[in-house]
């Protein structure tokens, strides 16, 4: 069955970047001038997935507003001229077909995923977590739906990381050394010493349908949430899943430092930002 819709999770408080996620949903950081979120939806619709369901919270309207018209600030910006700026604010507008529904209740990403179950149906899809970015040059989700179509099951984003990381993440139990293997278990952010290997869950998942019913029966696991780990787990004993191990460029905005580094990697990338960026760089640091 073709893949034709993405669920992305974006629910959660960003208590991390307090006091800018006060009144600002955490999705709506700005990475250099795009909202973070923004490069998520242009992901997924790269990879043929124009049916987006965002899962979102309280205080999240904004996220709507920003998929939205604005007749407004359209108006002015075509009676100034201003056609490239008009074409940056439309773009986000005429990205895909985009919904919303809430979470509700804070349960975990297995819960925010079974919000989906009832946009979703019996088709598989995929899921992406907004604090992991994927650089557009590394089409990482398209070879998943590649995959997922082969092999049939789901599968899940895998990334090698230091052994003494892995405690920070899901860890998968892998059958192959190539860049798909075969999950034979999952682990949710085990201990470094009791890791089976050091591939890290990464987020993005291309999942069966099937995953609902076994998350309707998954009991709350680690933080008193519903892991989408423990489903997969549960789920490997039912069907295939498989490991795209995926060796391009990640940027987590996530965690502060992190997402500092992604807006100076990505600026310095630009052509209009770029040149100055490093020029002042290369003046400042020495100085430090």
């Amino acid at each position: 069955m073709v893949i034709r819709k993405a669920v992305i999770p974006a629910a959660g408080l960003g208590t991390r970047f307090l006091p800018a996620t006060k009144a600002v949903p955490k999705e709506m950081l700005p990475v250099v001038d795009t909202p973070a979120i923004q490069f998520v939806v242009e992901e997924a619709v790269a990879a043929g997935l124009t049916d987006v369901l965002m899962v979102t919270g309280r205080s999240k309207r904004a996220l709507e507003d920003h998929f939205d018209r604005v007749w407004e600030l359209e108006a002015t910006l075509e009676a100034k001229g201003d056609t490239d700026k008009l074409r940056k604010v439309q773009e986000s507008t005429h990205l895909g077909d985009v919904h919303y529904v809430r979470q509700g209740d804070p349960k975990g990403l297995g819960h925010a995923v079974l919000v989906a179950a009832e946009h979703v149906g019996n088709e598989p899809f995929a899921v992406l977590l907004g604090d992991d970015l994927i650089d557009p040059r590394d089409p990482l989700l398209r070879q998943m739906v590649e995959v997922q179509q082969r092999e049939g099951g789901s599968v899940v984003a895998l990334m090698e990381v230091p052994h003494d990381q892995i405690s920070l993440y899901g860890c998968a139990a892998v059958t192959g050394d190539g860049d798909v293997v075969k999950i034979n278990a999952l682990v949710e952010k085990p201990p470094a010493d009791e890791a089976p290997s050091d591939l890290a869950i990464i987020g993005r998942y291309v999942l069966s349908p099937t995953v609902f019913s076994v998350l309707r029966e998954t009991p709350p696991g680690r933080g008193g949430e519903i892991q989408l780990t423990d489903a997969l787990q549960t789920l490997i004993a039912m069907e295939p899943v498989h490991g795209v191990v995926f060796r391009g460029r990640r940027y987590d905005t996530g965690d502060r430092l992190d997402y500092l580094k992604t807006v100076v990697r990505l600026a310095s990338e630009r052509e209009d930002l770029g040149p100055p960026l490093l020029a002042w760089l290369r003046e400042w640091l020495p100085q430090q």
